[in-house]
């Protein structure tokens, strides 16, 4: 993300699955999205990458419990304001509980809530679908 400035035209370039999966692992939070009384929500929360899952933790109350068995979406970016350039990935798929006490020890141990508060439970999303996106100074590419 150097020397470009902001009036140079920006390109779209599709990132590959595995390097989307890569850029969400090196940022500490993002936002789920998820359905609440037939209403899109979007929650702020730090996450960990595993085994190309990505886990969140919460606590009892949390309106996104509400969203483990249903298909969600997981979005991260990093866009720098200045040069605006960047990158932006999605996921796309099914918030499962963790209930392997084991594996749930193991991530409360790597996952740290930024809140106060019980963070007991574990969900996991399963991607179905990754969307990655690198918004670039370089040319578009042909076809």
């Amino acid at each position: 993300m150097s020397g470009a400035t902001q009036d140079e035209p920006r390109g779209l370039v599709r990132l590959s699955e595995a390097k989307s999966l890569d850029l969400l692992a090196g940022v500490p939070f993002g936002r789920v999205v998820f359905s609440r009384d037939a209403l899109p929500a979007i929650r702020p929360v730090n996450h960990v990458v595993d085994r190309g899952t990505i886990i969140i933790r919460t606590h009892l109350g949390a309106a996104v419990l509400s969203a483990v068995g249903m298909v969600v979406a997981y979005e991260a970016d990093a866009i720098d304001p200045v040069s605006r350039l960047g990158w932006s990935v999605i996921v796309v798929g099914v918030a499962k509980r963790v209930f392997d006490l084991d594996d749930a020890a193991g991530f409360e141990e790597v996952l740290r809530p930024w809140v106060r508060g019980s963070m007991d439970h574990v969900i996991r999303i399963v991607p179905e679908m990754v969307t990655g996106f690198e918004l670039s100074t370089a040319p578009e590419p042909q076809g």
